[in-house]
């Protein structure tokens, strides 16, 4: 099977409505993403859950000014009505591999430069990040579970006759094949791509909602890949810590081993590379890279909360700025009373986790991650569900009691060595377990 068809409604500067078809724009992009897309795939995820942390602190003080720019999406959204406490909150994290922002214009050329991932041209629609962030009730501690964007899932809706793929191209079959309808059925272009959105955005919903398990969503994130880096220009130096020296050209990654202050573009780099030539030991993976979007995550909600980030207007108007042009949401999200909780996120009180797959292997002609729908169903469960521990019970004058198991401690990370510097929280964290919050960890 050949690589899915992703549109990409991009059209000459000066030019967005006559010359050239849409549907002829979508060819072009896919022969140029066809011979890129291996090298230069963007993940986002540090800055897609950063925006909603980000999104969230200064909703406050912008609220009508944002809430009137946002796009938004009204779908129906998996497994509504299945809430037991209203404070508990399912919001899914998605971040697009798209070149292009919110109503599918180019991007400007400085950020095009700062990107190293080409230009309009290139990229699709895949959701390359994948992220369900669990918000508890109770204050309890919040927990990030990332979706690694190749594993091998059954599509909701068989978009574009494709039943099962990679779970990241369910948004962008799906935009396909409803930007192909309307348009044949005589649809406006602006119209018909916004529509094509609202209709992707439902079938990565539900495809992500049947993988975890039926799992319900309240809301969700979108975000392009040009959110990441305004985001980041907005509040850099970002700091982060890695294990070794690393390069790699394709992504533009240059980094010594330790700490370092990352300016915006360097940033897209630390979260893109996927490779090191010159060190084939360290063998990037898909899954080191959702590691480094959650150190990311964790390393610029640790700035969020010991810097005066939201006290600067310049700061908020660049941020608000970047989420109209480059953020989604859908209709139902208040923002307002998202705010204490992205506040509450920001100051360190959730952890992440990357699902765990079975092996490599190739379907339909693709390299995908194989997973055990079972395995997946039963860890996303003990994470939104964790399990108390049992108090020991209190023993009674002459009875025999027996005490319940005490709850089991997680392994303690390894120390940190001349190899893998610790960060500046003192702790080198083991890359087999959760990335907690609340420091600067060292990754890969």
């Amino acid at each position: 099977m050949t690589s899915p068809r992703q549109p990409d409604p991009a059209f000459p500067a000066g030019d967005r409505g006559a010359a050239e078809p849409l549907r002829r724009n979508v060819a072009h992009a896919q022969r140029r993403r066809n011979s890129l897309t291996k090298r230069i795939l963007l993940s986002v995820a540090g800055a897609v859950a950063a925006v909603a942390v980000a999104v969230g602190a200064f909703a406050a003080y912008s609220y009508v000014d944002l809430s009137n720019g946002l796009h938004r999406s009204n779908i129906t959204l998996p497994g509504a009505g299945k809430k037991k406490d209203v404070a508990e909150s399912n919001i899914l994290v998605m971040g697009l591999d798209s070149r292009l922002d919110e109503n599918g214009n180019a991007l400007p050329t400085d950020v095009y430069n700062a990107l190293h991932a080409g230009n309009q041209g290139d990229g699709g629609y895949n959701a390359n990040v994948l992220m369900l962030i669990h918000i508890p009730a109770g204050g309890k501690k919040a927990v990030g579970i990332s979706i690694p964007r190749d594993d091998y899932a059954p599509l909701s809706g068989s978009p574009d006759g494709v039943s099962a793929s990679k779970i990241k191209e369910a948004y962008g079959l799906a935009l396909d094949q409803k930007l192909t309808e309307l348009m044949k059925a005589g649809v406006a272009q602006s119209d018909a791509y916004q529509q094509a959105r609202t209709f992707a955005r439902q079938t990565e919903l539900q495809t992500v909602s049947d993988f975890l398990g039926g799992v319900r969503i309240d809301h969700f994130i979108e975000v392009t890949m040009a959110a990441f880096y305004q985001v980041a220009q907005a509040v850099q130096p970002i700091t982060v810590c890695v294990a070794q020296d690393t390069q790699d050209p394709y992504s533009g990654a240059d980094f010594k081993a330790g700490v370092q202050q990352l300016t915006a573009s360097q940033a897209v780099s630390f979260v893109r590379q996927r490779r090191d030539e010159n060190n084939t030991a360290l063998n990037f993976t898909d899954l080191d890279r959702e590691r480094r979007q959650q150190a990311f995550i964790v390393s610029l909600a640790t700035k969020l909360k010991k810097a005066d980030t939201f006290a600067n207007p310049a700061t908020l108007e660049s941020l608000i700025s970047a989420a109209k042009q480059n953020i989604a949401l859908d209709s139902g999200f208040d923002l307002l009373s998202f705010a204490s909780e992205a506040q509450h996120l920001a100051g360190g009180n959730i952890t992440f986790t990357t699902l765990p797959i079975t092996g490599y292997g190739v379907k339909d002609g693709k390299d995908v991650n194989l997973v055990d729908p079972n395995q997946i169903h039963a860890v996303v469960q003990q994470l939104l569900n964790p399990a108390t521990a049992t108090p020991t019970p209190t023993a009674t004058p002459g009875a025999t009691t027996q005490a319940s198991a005490p709850p089991t401690t997680p392994a303690a990370s390894p120390s940190p060595t001349a190899s893998t510097p610790a960060g500046p929280n003192g702790t080198y964290t083991d890359p087999n377990a959760p990335l907690p919050s609340g420091g600067v960890p060292c990754v890969k």
